[in-house]
């Protein structure tokens, strides 16, 4: 029997669609095929395990600049020469046109109408050439000769269905016929290229760049789960050879690709994030590469996308050890930073949204505190760049609920210096936020009279309580900011009629956000907390507060203000607090 190798040319690579919203990058060009439809000619390759695989055709790269070459001696001339034509009597165009009459043989030609119809007429013809495909298979096992033509139609029917993309509207109407069952079934084709390029068609037809009605999408998706997506998109992973093939590392992108796009929406996600899924990503971004790849990367990001809205999900991924991973991953990390905007940036940052994702839950703080992660996150405090902010976030997503456990970690790792040592640094916004809801935070659990609360509190007297006076200049700060944008909501409303009023109401709230809102909420109750517990700590606010012409009454009000705005789905035991500090300040 003839070996396939034989039969076809085995290309290194294949281009891929331009419509996803994430780019693949493009390997060498040198390596990198150029068509991405098959003509009637196409070529095959050999996959693994013997099976016949489908790439695209490589074009011809011969073209020159300048005039077009002279014809071949055997070629017609079609020259005038004083207004003559010599050989055939027709020139070039005539000729081109001649052909394309014989082809057409006369039909008139006829331009098919999108519709319902049509859109059924995919799946339909879709489903005719997976079944010859299947029978040519069975009746010539072992002599890919025999079923290269229907392989090659069937890969060339697949990539016809990206123009679905084009007409959305119609997502339902293929679904009814059977066309989600159809390709998530081709997922376990033999032919390896086949599967992928399926999976690239699912990508391009739930990417978010897509005008698809929410109604449409979900129809194709739900049709898409039903069908056992997820655990064949996983298998295929042991299919791939990302080293060795260049096509196989396009099936590992546009895979992550679907998983990213199937993590929009809550119930979605926890479909499509099953332990499977999760086991192969938290393996994908432990794979030892000497340059990272954007494959790893964009399984990182992948990851936190599928983390962010779900506690399901979070849960999931910390009975996988995915904190201890994550903690591992980031290690190296504590005293290097990664190359300024590139991928391994990225990465580095993905495995830190993640681990913050995971530190919301309890058993993701427990793991957090096993695994060594608050030591980790001092280290990269005190010795870290870009690691230094995002572990001072993490510390915050870390204790801001729940978050007992973690502070008492802090000051028994020795912490508080560290902690307490960004008082003195330049700080932006967000990283002022990020500090004070952790000192917040270790004020609010940490324990009345216990050693760590004692030693905690005793940091706001050191030398003269110069970290009081800094909590009241930040506090002097963000209420200048936050009143500067209150006076400008006060001219608006009342140039505006009250209908409309209410719907500038989030608009006004998301901007008085921005000015730092919260920071200054934080702020009045820290204060509010070393003034009802410390002598030192209350003589120097209530200094402070004179010396700007406030009392403390004007922090008791303040947390009034806070707790009659508080959202009746706000944590129960945080409007407790601000009750009991209000009455602590009467």
């Amino acid at each position: 029997m003839s070996n396939i190798d034989d039969l076809f040319r085995k290309p290194n690579g294949a281009t891929w669609s331009s419509s996803a919203k994430r780019k693949l990058e493009a390997p060498d060009a040198n390596e990198v095929y150029k068509s991405s439809k098959h003509s009637a000619d196409d070529d095959a390759k050999h996959g693994k395990n013997g099976q016949a695989t489908i790439e695209d055709e490589v074009e011809d790269d011969d073209t020159e600049a300048g005039p077009e070459l002279p014809p071949d001696e055997d070629e017609e001339v079609s020259d005038d020469e004083e207004g003559r034509f010599f050989g055939g009597g027709v020139n070039k165009e005539t000729k081109e046109a001649m052909r394309f009459l014989d082809t057409t043989d006369g039909e008139e030609i006829v331009e098919e109408k999108t519709d319902a119809a049509w859109a059924r007429r995919l799946a339909t013809n879709l489903e005719r050439k997976i079944t010859r495909n299947s029978t040519q298979r069975a009746k010539f096992e072992g002599q890919p000769e025999n079923f290269m033509e229907s392989e090659t139609e069937l890969d060339a029917e697949v990539k016809a269905l990206s123009i679905l993309t084009e007409h959305a509207d119609f997502y339902e109407d293929f679904v009814s016929a059977g066309g989600a069952g159809y390709l998530v079934g081709l997922l376990a084709h033999d032919n390896v290229d086949i599967a992928i390029n399926v999976i690239e068609i699912l990508a391009e037809l739930l990417d978010d760049d897509v005008q698809v009605e929410q109604s449409q999408w979900d129809s194709l998706v739900h049709a898409i789960l039903n069908e056992d997506l997820i655990n064949l998109l996983v298998q295929n992973f042991d299919r791939y050879d990302e080293a060795g093939n260049e096509n196989d590392r396009q099936g590992v992108y546009h895979s992550l690709a679907v998983l990213e796009a199937l993590g929009s929406q809550i119930s979605i996600a926890e479909r499509a994030g099953t332990e499977e899924a999760f086991r192969v990503l938290l393996a994908r971004i432990q794979v030892p590469e000497a340059d990272l790849t954007q494959n790893k990367q964009y399984a990182a990001e992948v990851l936190q996308v599928l983390l962010q809205e779900s506690a399901l999900l979070r849960r999931r991924v910390i009975s996988l050890g995915g904190v201890g991973t994550t903690l591992q991953l980031l290690a190296p990390y504590r005293r290097r930073d990664p190359e300024e905007n590139s991928l391994e940036e990225e990465y580095v940052l993905n495995l830190f949204n993640a681990l913050i994702c995971l530190v919301q839950e309890n058993v993701g703080k427990e793991a957090f505190i096993e695994e060594e992660g608050v030591e980790l996150a001092l280290i990269m405090l005190r010795e870290g760049r870009l690691s230094k902010w995002e572990a001072l976030k993490t510390l915050d997503h870390a204790t801001v609920t729940r978050g007992q456990a973690v502070c008492e970690k802090i000051v028994e790792a020795a912490g508080l210096k560290t902690i307490f040592s960004l008082f003195k640094k330049k700080l932006d916004n967000r990283q002022t936020e990020n500090l004070l809801d952790i000192v917040a935070a270790m004020l609010r659990f940490l324990p009345g009279e216990s050693a760590e609360r004692i030693r905690t509190v005793s940091k706001f007297t050191e030398k003269d309580c110069e970290k009081v006076t800094k909590l009241l200049q930040w506090r002097q700060e963000f209420a200048a900011n936050v009143d500067k944008v209150d006076q400008q909501i006060i001219k608006e409303r009342q140039s505006i009629p009250t209908s409309q009023q209410e719907d500038m109401a989030d608009d006004w709230y998301l901007r008085r956000l921005d000015a730092g809102l919260v920071v200054l909420q934080t702020l009045n109750t820290i204060i509010a907390w070393l003034a009802a517990e410390d002598k030192a700590a209350s003589r120097q606010i209530r200094i402070g507060l004179e010396n700007v012409g406030e009392s403390i009454s004007d922090i008791k009000k303040a947390l009034e203000v806070q707790l009659a705005g508080a959202d009746e789905t706000a944590d129960e035991d945080f409007a407790e607090m601000l009750k009991a500090l209000i009455e602590a300040l009467s």
